[in-house]
Protein backbone atom coordinates (compact mmCIF):
# COMPACT_ATOMS: atom_id res chain seq x y z
CA UNK A 1 0.00 0.00 0.00
CA UNK A 2 1.58 3.57 -0.99
CA UNK A 3 0.30 6.91 1.12
CA UNK A 4 1.17 10.41 -0.34
CA UNK A 5 2.02 12.47 2.26
CA UNK A 6 4.09 16.14 2.85
CA UNK A 7 6.74 16.36 4.98
CA UNK A 8 6.24 16.55 8.47
CA UNK A 9 8.28 17.25 11.80
CA UNK A 10 7.76 14.29 13.97
CA UNK A 11 5.62 14.89 17.09
CA UNK A 12 7.68 15.93 20.31
CA UNK A 13 5.51 13.40 22.36
CA UNK A 14 3.83 10.19 20.87
CA UNK A 15 1.23 7.96 22.67
CA UNK A 16 1.59 4.30 23.05
CA UNK A 17 -0.16 2.09 21.00
CA UNK A 18 -3.33 0.83 21.14
CA UNK A 19 -2.99 -3.14 21.95
CA UNK A 20 -2.92 -4.93 19.13
CA UNK A 21 -1.17 -2.59 16.64
CA UNK A 22 2.28 -2.54 16.29
CA UNK A 23 4.62 0.69 17.29
CA UNK A 24 5.87 1.58 13.89
CA UNK A 25 2.04 1.71 12.84
CA UNK A 26 1.28 3.82 15.65
CA UNK A 27 4.12 5.93 15.82
CA UNK A 28 2.86 6.64 12.15
CA UNK A 29 -0.62 7.22 12.99
CA UNK A 30 0.34 9.48 15.57
CA UNK A 31 2.43 11.81 13.39
CA UNK A 32 -0.77 12.01 10.82
CA UNK A 33 -2.69 12.58 13.36
CA UNK A 34 -0.71 15.67 14.79
CA UNK A 35 -0.29 17.00 10.98
CA UNK A 36 -4.22 17.27 10.49
CA UNK A 37 -4.06 15.83 7.27
CA UNK A 38 -8.01 15.13 5.68
CA UNK A 39 -7.71 11.97 3.38
CA UNK A 40 -5.17 10.77 1.17
CA UNK A 41 -5.20 8.48 -1.53
CA UNK A 42 -4.18 4.80 -1.39
CA UNK A 43 -3.83 2.09 -3.21
CA UNK A 44 -3.17 -1.56 -2.88
CA UNK A 45 -0.02 -3.32 -5.05
CA UNK A 46 -1.79 -5.59 -6.81
CA UNK A 47 -0.79 -9.23 -5.56
CA UNK A 48 1.64 -11.51 -6.82
CA UNK A 49 1.02 -14.37 -8.92
CA UNK A 50 1.65 -17.11 -6.51
CA UNK A 51 -1.11 -15.37 -4.20
CA UNK A 52 -4.37 -17.09 -3.58
CA UNK A 53 -7.36 -14.63 -2.78
CA UNK A 54 -9.17 -14.83 -0.08
CA UNK A 55 -12.67 -16.02 0.17
CA UNK A 56 -13.21 -12.95 1.02
CA UNK A 57 -11.82 -11.16 -1.70
CA UNK A 58 -13.78 -13.64 -4.07
CA UNK A 59 -16.50 -12.32 -2.92
CA UNK A 60 -18.89 -9.68 -4.47
CA UNK A 61 -19.88 -6.72 -2.31
CA UNK A 62 -23.11 -5.57 -2.56
CA UNK A 63 -23.97 -2.77 -5.13
CA UNK A 64 -25.13 -0.80 -2.38
CA UNK A 65 -21.23 -1.15 -1.27
CA UNK A 66 -20.15 1.86 -3.40
CA UNK A 67 -23.02 4.33 -2.90
CA UNK A 68 -22.43 3.83 1.06
CA UNK A 69 -18.61 4.58 0.79
CA UNK A 70 -19.04 7.68 -1.50
CA UNK A 71 -21.88 8.72 1.09
CA UNK A 72 -19.26 8.09 4.29
CA UNK A 73 -17.43 11.66 5.60
CA UNK A 74 -13.92 11.62 3.83
CA UNK A 75 -11.47 9.53 6.51
CA UNK A 76 -8.38 11.00 7.76
CA UNK A 77 -4.94 9.97 7.03
CA UNK A 78 -3.99 8.52 10.16
CA UNK A 79 -7.71 6.72 10.34
CA UNK A 80 -6.61 5.12 6.92
CA UNK A 81 -3.17 3.71 8.11
CA UNK A 82 -4.77 2.02 11.41
CA UNK A 83 -7.64 0.67 8.77
CA UNK A 84 -4.83 -1.06 6.78
CA UNK A 85 -3.10 -2.63 9.40
CA UNK A 86 -6.11 -4.17 11.04
CA UNK A 87 -8.16 -5.26 8.02
CA UNK A 88 -5.06 -6.72 6.12
CA UNK A 89 -5.79 -10.18 5.38
CA UNK A 90 -2.05 -11.83 5.98
CA UNK A 91 0.55 -12.26 8.81
CA UNK A 92 2.49 -9.17 7.40
CA UNK A 93 1.54 -6.86 5.48
CA UNK A 94 4.45 -3.64 4.16
CA UNK A 95 3.06 -0.22 3.63
CA UNK A 96 4.97 2.21 1.03
CA UNK A 97 4.98 6.09 2.22
CA UNK A 98 5.44 8.40 -0.17
CA UNK A 99 6.44 11.97 0.91
CA UNK A 100 6.57 15.03 -1.15
CA UNK A 101 6.32 12.71 -4.45
CA UNK A 102 9.27 10.03 -3.33
CA UNK A 103 8.82 7.24 -1.69
CA UNK A 104 10.07 6.11 1.79
CA UNK A 105 11.58 3.14 3.41
CA UNK A 106 8.76 0.23 3.17
CA UNK A 107 6.68 -0.07 7.20
CA UNK A 108 6.03 -4.00 7.85
CA UNK A 109 2.70 -4.76 9.74
CA UNK A 110 3.33 -7.68 11.87
CA UNK A 111 0.31 -9.02 13.77
CA UNK A 112 1.04 -10.69 17.07
CA UNK A 113 -0.86 -13.59 18.88
CA UNK A 114 0.00 -11.83 22.41
CA UNK A 115 -1.24 -8.30 21.15
CA UNK A 116 -4.82 -9.09 20.07
CA UNK A 117 -7.60 -7.70 22.73
CA UNK A 118 -9.12 -10.09 24.31
CA UNK A 119 -12.55 -8.70 22.77
CA UNK A 120 -10.88 -9.42 19.33
CA UNK A 121 -9.92 -12.96 20.41
CA UNK A 122 -13.25 -14.25 21.48
CA UNK A 123 -14.65 -12.83 18.34
CA UNK A 124 -12.86 -15.00 16.75
CA UNK A 125 -13.78 -18.06 18.13
CA UNK A 126 -17.46 -17.46 17.75
CA UNK A 127 -19.07 -19.38 15.14
CA UNK A 128 -19.09 -17.93 11.49
CA UNK A 129 -22.06 -16.29 10.12
CA UNK A 130 -24.37 -18.28 8.14
CA UNK A 131 -24.59 -17.73 4.09
CA UNK A 132 -25.50 -15.09 2.53
CA UNK A 133 -24.97 -12.95 5.50
CA UNK A 134 -22.18 -10.48 5.14
CA UNK A 135 -19.53 -10.52 7.51
CA UNK A 136 -19.31 -7.47 9.46
CA UNK A 137 -16.16 -5.55 9.83
CA UNK A 138 -13.14 -6.20 12.06
CA UNK A 139 -11.67 -3.12 12.11
CA UNK A 140 -14.73 -0.61 13.65
CA UNK A 141 -14.86 -3.31 16.08
CA UNK A 142 -11.81 -3.80 16.98
CA UNK A 143 -11.48 0.06 17.66
CA UNK A 144 -14.26 0.04 19.15
CA UNK A 145 -13.14 -2.48 22.00
CA UNK A 146 -9.79 -1.05 22.35
CA UNK A 147 -10.18 1.55 25.27
CA UNK A 148 -9.60 5.25 24.74
CA UNK A 149 -6.49 6.71 26.67
CA UNK A 150 -6.42 9.76 27.89
CA UNK A 151 -3.06 11.81 25.95
CA UNK A 152 -1.37 12.86 28.89
CA UNK A 153 -1.03 9.39 30.76
CA UNK A 154 -0.06 8.24 27.08
CA UNK A 155 2.99 10.74 26.93
CA UNK A 156 3.44 9.62 30.59
CA UNK A 157 3.45 6.22 29.72
CA UNK A 158 5.90 6.80 26.65
CA UNK A 159 8.31 8.50 28.57
CA UNK A 160 8.44 6.24 31.74
CA UNK A 161 8.73 3.38 29.32
CA UNK A 162 11.57 4.90 27.22
CA UNK A 163 13.69 5.81 30.50
CA UNK A 164 13.09 2.15 31.73
CA UNK A 165 14.82 0.80 28.60
CA UNK A 166 17.57 3.44 28.37
CA UNK A 167 18.37 3.23 32.16
CA UNK A 168 17.40 -0.64 32.43
CA UNK A 169 20.33 -2.38 34.67
CA UNK A 170 22.65 0.59 34.28
CA UNK A 171 24.48 1.75 37.59
CA UNK A 172 23.25 5.33 36.62
CA UNK A 173 19.60 3.98 36.80
CA UNK A 174 20.28 2.33 39.84
CA UNK A 175 21.15 4.96 41.64
CA UNK A 176 18.35 7.42 39.65
CA UNK A 177 16.22 4.93 41.35
CA UNK A 178 17.82 5.10 45.02
CA UNK A 179 17.78 8.76 44.73
CA UNK A 180 14.05 9.18 44.09
CA UNK A 181 14.90 10.40 40.33
CA UNK A 182 18.23 12.26 41.35
CA UNK A 183 21.50 10.96 42.27
CA UNK A 184 21.96 7.98 44.68
CA UNK A 185 23.40 8.87 48.17
CA UNK A 186 25.79 6.58 49.74
CA UNK A 187 25.24 4.31 52.81
CA UNK A 188 25.72 1.69 55.01
CA UNK A 189 24.02 -1.36 53.68
CA UNK A 190 22.67 -2.39 49.91
CA UNK A 191 23.51 -1.38 46.72
CA UNK A 192 25.27 1.79 47.85
CA UNK A 193 26.87 0.02 50.85
CA UNK A 194 30.70 0.77 51.71
CA UNK A 195 31.34 -2.06 49.03
CA UNK A 196 30.44 0.09 46.16
CA UNK A 197 31.32 3.95 47.92
CA UNK A 198 34.66 3.77 45.58
CA UNK A 199 32.36 3.30 42.21
CA UNK A 200 29.28 5.93 42.30
CA UNK A 201 31.82 9.18 42.29
CA UNK A 202 35.10 9.68 40.39
CA UNK A 203 35.52 11.65 43.61
CA UNK A 204 34.84 8.37 45.91
CA UNK A 205 37.44 6.33 44.60
CA UNK A 206 39.87 6.40 47.31
CA UNK A 207 37.16 3.92 49.18
CA UNK A 208 38.16 1.36 46.87
CA UNK A 209 41.72 2.25 45.89
CA UNK A 210 43.08 3.78 49.15
CA UNK A 211 46.05 2.13 50.87
CA UNK A 212 45.36 4.20 54.51
CA UNK A 213 41.85 3.99 55.00
CA UNK A 214 39.84 3.54 58.40
CA UNK A 215 38.97 2.57 60.80
CA UNK A 216 41.57 -0.49 61.30
CA UNK A 217 41.68 -3.23 63.83
CA UNK A 218 44.81 -2.65 66.55
CA UNK A 219 46.88 -4.72 67.83
CA UNK A 220 48.69 -3.96 70.73
CA UNK A 221 51.35 -6.41 69.77
CA UNK A 222 52.09 -4.95 66.49
CA UNK A 223 52.35 -1.30 67.62
CA UNK A 224 55.20 0.95 68.21
CA UNK A 225 55.11 0.95 72.32
CA UNK A 226 56.40 3.89 73.36
CA UNK A 227 56.55 7.42 75.13
CA UNK A 228 54.38 9.56 73.29
CA UNK A 229 53.06 13.37 74.12
CA UNK A 230 50.52 14.14 75.87
CA UNK A 231 47.21 15.05 74.00
CA UNK A 232 46.49 19.05 74.63
CA UNK A 233 42.41 19.61 75.14
CA UNK A 234 41.76 22.82 75.78
CA UNK A 235 37.89 22.49 75.84
CA UNK A 236 35.22 25.29 77.35
CA UNK A 237 31.61 25.92 77.17
CA UNK A 238 30.70 26.47 73.86
CA UNK A 239 27.81 27.14 71.78
CA UNK A 240 26.33 24.32 69.41
CA UNK A 241 23.59 22.60 67.03
CA UNK A 242 22.61 19.12 66.24
CA UNK A 243 21.66 17.53 63.12
CA UNK A 244 21.14 14.62 61.87
CA UNK A 245 22.57 14.34 58.32
CA UNK A 246 21.01 11.13 57.31
CA UNK A 247 23.75 8.94 58.41
CA UNK A 248 24.51 9.97 62.05
CA UNK A 249 23.26 12.48 64.84
CA UNK A 250 26.16 15.49 64.61
CA UNK A 251 27.10 18.23 66.76
CA UNK A 252 28.66 20.87 64.82
CA UNK A 253 30.32 23.35 67.52
CA UNK A 254 31.31 27.10 68.03
CA UNK A 255 33.59 28.63 70.04
CA UNK A 256 37.50 28.07 70.49
CA UNK A 257 38.03 24.62 71.26
CA UNK A 258 41.05 23.10 70.16
CA UNK A 259 43.46 19.92 70.37
CA UNK A 260 47.27 20.77 70.83
CA UNK A 261 49.32 17.49 69.06
CA UNK A 262 52.63 17.11 67.20
CA UNK A 263 53.51 21.03 67.26
CA UNK A 264 50.08 21.56 65.61
CA UNK A 265 46.65 23.21 66.44
CA UNK A 266 43.83 21.88 65.45
CA UNK A 267 40.28 23.49 66.42
CA UNK A 268 36.97 21.57 66.99
CA UNK A 269 34.66 21.57 64.36
CA UNK A 270 31.98 18.87 65.46
CA UNK A 271 31.80 15.47 66.66
CA UNK A 272 29.30 12.91 65.97
CA UNK A 273 28.60 9.00 66.79
CA UNK A 274 28.62 5.36 65.06
CA UNK A 275 27.06 2.28 67.09
CA UNK A 276 28.61 -0.25 67.20
CA UNK A 277 32.08 1.29 67.20
CA UNK A 278 33.89 1.12 63.75
CA UNK A 279 37.51 0.62 65.50
CA UNK A 280 38.61 -2.76 66.97
CA UNK A 281 40.94 -3.03 69.84
CA UNK A 282 42.77 -5.73 70.18
CA UNK A 283 39.89 -8.05 68.49
CA UNK A 284 37.12 -6.15 70.72
CA UNK A 285 34.98 -4.24 69.53
CA UNK A 286 32.50 -1.81 71.41
CA UNK A 287 28.69 -0.12 71.61
CA UNK A 288 29.26 2.82 69.88
CA UNK A 289 32.00 5.42 69.61
CA UNK A 290 32.42 9.56 69.20
CA UNK A 291 34.99 10.95 66.53
CA UNK A 292 36.00 14.27 67.15
CA UNK A 293 36.84 16.22 64.01
CA UNK A 294 39.60 18.91 64.21
CA UNK A 295 41.32 21.13 61.43
CA UNK A 296 44.57 23.20 62.01
CA UNK A 297 45.39 25.96 59.79
CA UNK A 298 46.70 24.40 57.09
CA UNK A 299 43.57 22.31 56.61
CA UNK A 300 44.91 18.99 57.80
CA UNK A 301 42.48 16.84 59.76
CA UNK A 302 43.17 15.31 63.09
CA UNK A 303 39.89 12.74 64.66
CA UNK A 304 40.26 11.90 68.42
CA UNK A 305 38.13 8.00 68.63
CA UNK A 306 36.03 7.77 72.13
CA UNK A 307 35.65 4.11 72.64
CA UNK A 308 32.10 3.58 74.36
CA UNK A 309 30.56 0.67 76.99
CA UNK A 310 27.16 0.07 78.35
CA UNK A 311 27.12 1.37 81.44
CA UNK A 312 26.62 4.56 83.56
CA UNK A 313 24.67 7.57 81.71
CA UNK A 314 27.07 10.07 80.09
CA UNK A 315 25.82 13.57 81.12
CA UNK A 316 27.16 15.54 78.16
CA UNK A 317 25.41 12.50 75.71
CA UNK A 318 22.47 13.28 77.66
CA UNK A 319 22.15 17.13 76.74
CA UNK A 320 23.06 16.10 72.75
CA UNK A 321 19.88 13.64 72.90
CA UNK A 322 18.05 16.15 74.54
CA UNK A 323 17.98 18.12 71.19
CA UNK A 324 18.04 14.97 69.02
CA UNK A 325 16.60 16.09 65.52
CA UNK A 326 14.46 13.12 64.12
CA UNK A 327 14.04 13.85 60.70
CA UNK A 328 17.20 13.62 57.81
CA UNK A 329 18.55 16.81 57.12
CA UNK A 330 16.74 18.43 60.67
CA UNK A 331 18.78 20.95 62.56
CA UNK A 332 18.10 21.94 66.55
CA UNK A 333 20.29 24.48 68.13
CA UNK A 334 21.54 23.96 71.79
CA UNK A 335 21.25 26.91 73.84
CA UNK A 336 24.07 28.96 74.81
CA UNK A 337 26.90 27.38 76.41
CA UNK A 338 25.99 24.03 76.90
CA UNK A 339 28.74 22.39 75.10
CA UNK A 340 31.60 21.45 77.32
CA UNK A 341 33.18 18.57 75.92
CA UNK A 342 35.51 18.15 78.95
CA UNK A 343 32.34 15.92 80.51
CA UNK A 344 33.04 13.56 77.81
CA UNK A 345 36.92 12.93 78.21
CA UNK A 346 38.27 10.15 80.23
CA UNK A 347 40.75 10.79 83.02
CA UNK A 348 43.44 8.24 81.63
CA UNK A 349 44.07 9.82 78.01
CA UNK A 350 46.65 7.55 76.54
CA UNK A 351 45.66 6.91 72.78
CA UNK A 352 46.84 4.73 70.24
CA UNK A 353 48.05 7.12 66.67
CA UNK A 354 47.77 6.13 63.14
CA UNK A 355 47.64 8.01 59.57
CA UNK A 356 44.25 7.08 58.27
CA UNK A 357 41.49 8.59 56.84
CA UNK A 358 37.35 9.75 56.71
CA UNK A 359 35.57 6.68 57.37
CA UNK A 360 32.81 8.38 55.12
CA UNK A 361 33.28 9.15 51.48
CA UNK A 362 35.27 10.63 50.30
CA UNK A 363 37.18 8.36 52.47
CA UNK A 364 39.96 11.52 52.12
CA UNK A 365 43.67 10.14 53.37
CA UNK A 366 46.28 12.17 55.21
CA UNK A 367 43.86 12.12 58.48
CA UNK A 368 45.51 12.27 61.86
CA UNK A 369 44.10 9.71 64.35
CA UNK A 370 44.21 9.18 67.94
CA UNK A 371 41.91 6.44 69.41
CA UNK A 372 41.79 7.05 73.04
CA UNK A 373 42.53 3.52 75.31
CA UNK A 374 40.05 3.99 77.88
CA UNK A 375 36.44 3.50 76.84
CA UNK A 376 34.23 6.08 78.68
CA UNK A 377 30.64 4.98 79.99
CA UNK A 378 27.25 5.37 78.32
CA UNK A 379 23.57 4.48 78.86
CA UNK A 380 22.28 1.50 77.78
CA UNK A 381 19.27 3.82 77.31
CA UNK A 382 21.52 6.14 75.52
CA UNK A 383 22.81 3.61 73.49
CA UNK A 384 19.12 2.12 72.43
CA UNK A 385 17.88 6.05 71.52
CA UNK A 386 20.42 6.40 69.31
CA UNK A 387 20.23 2.44 67.59
CA UNK A 388 16.68 3.29 67.03
CA UNK A 389 17.88 6.19 64.33
CA UNK A 390 21.04 4.73 63.25
CA UNK A 391 21.21 0.58 63.84
CA UNK A 392 24.14 0.22 62.17
CA UNK A 393 26.38 3.10 60.65
CA UNK A 394 30.07 1.85 61.06
CA UNK A 395 32.17 0.84 58.20
CA UNK A 396 34.04 -1.98 58.07
CA UNK A 397 37.26 -2.67 58.98
CA UNK A 398 40.21 -1.32 56.43
CA UNK A 399 43.58 -3.17 56.08
CA UNK A 400 45.93 -1.79 57.49
CA UNK A 401 48.56 -2.33 54.60
CA UNK A 402 51.95 -2.00 56.66
CA UNK A 403 51.05 1.46 58.38
CA UNK A 404 52.66 2.30 61.53
CA UNK A 405 50.63 2.51 64.82
CA UNK A 406 51.78 4.09 67.75
CA UNK A 407 50.75 3.07 70.84
CA UNK A 408 51.41 5.73 73.85
CA UNK A 409 52.59 4.00 77.03
CA UNK A 410 53.20 7.26 79.19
Amino acid sequence: MKLRLPLLPAPSDAAPPARGVSWPVAALCALLAASGLGPVRAADPAPAATETPSPAAATKKPASAPAATQAAPAKGAAEQVLEAAETSTSAKKRLTLVVNGKEKKYITVQAAEEDVPAVSKAASKAAPPSPGTPAPASAPARRTATPVMNPLASRQLTRAKAAAMVGHGSPKAAAGAAGHGGEAHWSYEGETGPQAWGQMKPEFNLCAIGKRQSPIHIDERDTLQGPAEPLQFNYQPSDGSVVNNGHTIQVDVQGDNTLTVRGSVYKLLQFHFHTPSEERVNSRGFAMVAHLVHRNAEGQLAVVALLMDPGSANSLINKVWTYMPLDSGDRVRMPPNLLDLNELLPKDQRYYQFMGSLTTPPCTEGVLWNVIKQPISVGREQIRLFSQLFSNNARPIQAINGRPVRSAVN
